[in-house]
């Protein structure tokens, strides 16, 4: 199967500083509002490769908000019940979108954005999710690999991980941030099949997990600051709806995703990442290629699990 969506990619990070009721906000986000990503899926896998055309005139350099890049890689395991998810995300070039809070007078549209276009976010990560209800077609949700042909719903507990490294330039002096985090997550998904080939599927999940963050800044001459090393509790929330439609060839369908973790880096000062973004997806069902059909039975001999 391979599929190609578009979606509303929206990336920022809110600071939060000050007491409550009384806090001052900053929000840094990226140039670009459409990504595009192309997906192979073939069995239990899942492969994607998302990117930021700049052909797309939302996507394009603004001298305003300056130019930002955005590329992803994402791989996905359906073993029985396990979706097991690998992912590299790259991004790099931020703004503060909240200028008219910062600077009075400030006006949309003709003054610039204070940029950071050096300000680069790598990630490595992953997840692992297992489905509790044996009837429920974690891969209908997932890559509409599966038909639900009923209703189900299930409770799917999860753990994610990632490595991110922070890096940026201000002026000649170089930083950097690297953090681990890991989490325990419970979530509900529910698959309503309305129709024979048509079906909405919405999902919460909230967790706790931890932050370890190390930092580091470069000096102008060259040599190296003090290293600081932090730990924090985080809160994360997810939440989406996911509508769909399936044939024996053909498919598509739209999805709607929220995704949001903060954690207090010291006493009254917050730090919130949010991604929200909606998608719609177009695919096609073919045969294989006989030299994948044949590697994979082979593959599979060796390890049943696939």
């Amino acid at each position: 199967m391979v599929r190609v969506n578009l979606d509303t990619n929206i990336e920022n990070y809110t600071f939060y500083e000050g007491e409550e009721g009384n806090q001052k906000e900053t929000v840094l986000s990226i140039n670009n509002k459409i990504k595009t990503s192309v997906s192979i899926d073939y069995r239990i896998i899942s492969a994607t490769l998302s990117f930021t055309p700049k052909f797309i005139s939302w996507n394009k350099y603004n001298p305003l908000k300056g130019n930002s890049s955005y590329t992803d890689f994402t791989f996905r395991f359906f073993p029985k019940r396990f979706i097991q998810t690998l992912y590299y995300k790259n991004v790099k070039g931020f703004y503060i979108e909240n200028m008219q809070d910062i600077l009075p007078g400030w006006q949309k549209d003709k003054d610039a954005y204070i940029q950071f276009p050096d300000l680069r976010v790598q990630t490595f990560g992953g997840s692992t999710a297992y489905a509790l209800n044996k009837d429920f077609s974690v891969k209908s949700i997932y890559t509409q690999g599966e038909w639900q042909t009923k209703s189900k719903g299930s409770w799917t507990p999860f753990l994610d991980y990632d490595y991110t490294i922070f890096s940026n330039t201000i002026e000649g002096q170089k930083s950097k941030e690297t953090q681990f985090n890991i989490g325990a997550n419970m979530g509900y998904f529910y698959n309503w099949v309305i129709a024979e080939k048509v079906n909405i599927a919405p999902y919460v999940a909230l967790g706790f997990g931890g932050k370890f963050s190390s930092f580091r800044d470069t000096l102008t001459d060259g040599s190296k600051g003090a290293k600081e090393n932090t730990q924090f509790v985080t809160v994360k929330f997810a939440s989406g709806l996911h509508v769909g439609y399936n044939t024996d060839h053909f498919l598509f369908g739209g999805k709607l995703n929220f995704n949001a973790n903060a954690y207090n880096q010291e006493e009254n000062y917050t730090v919130e990442n949010s991604n929200y973004f909606g998608l719609i997806y177009v695919g096609y069902r073919f045969a294989p290629p006989k030299v994948v059909k044949s590697n994979y039975d082979k593959l599979q001999k060796k390890i049943p699990i696939l």
